[in-house]
């Protein structure tokens, strides 16, 4: 059976680009509780954000339109665009996360590319659905 979403060994490239994405949300939030945020693009380089509130009042198809309108700007550039959402607390699957997915699974399909999408926290990113993660414990710049 193939299961969808980054598989392990993860290769270098995108072990890198997830890790960048991880050092930006350890260095620039700096609050323990802060709303949760979607990002589309290149951790590091471009990327467009927008909040991602649960309860936001966004059904899942705005959800998956927001995400189709990120995708589009984003490919743009040539690089493959990632998505990734960044809020507090585990890296457990959560609410938020699977609204999320569900609308860039949506997103994706209509747009006929590849989707890769991670959860990130100050501690680590989590593929939600391979369960792939990497997480530290002492995240330093190289």
């Amino acid at each position: 059976m193939d299961v969808e979403g980054i598989d392990e060994p993860v290769d270098r490239m995108t072990a890198r680009t997830l890790r960048r994405a991880v050092l930006d949300h350890h260095h620039t939030e700096r609050r323990h509780r802060f709303p949760p945020l979607l990002h589309v693009g290149v951790p590091g380089a471009t990327e467009d954000v927008v909040a991602a509130e649960p309860d936001g009042g966004a059904d899942h198809a705005l959800r998956a339109d927001i995400v189709a309108a990120l995708l589009q700007r984003a490919r743009r550039g040539g690089t493959p665009p990632l998505v990734w959402i960044t809020r507090p607390g585990p890296l457990d699957l959560q609410d938020v996360d699977a609204a999320w997915l569900a609308a860039a699974r949506t997103a994706t399909a209509e747009a006929g590319v590849g989707l890769t999408m991670v959860v990130v926290t100050r501690r680590g990113w989590l593929d939600p659905r391979s369960a792939v993660r990497r997480e530290w414990k002492r995240l330093r710049q190289r």
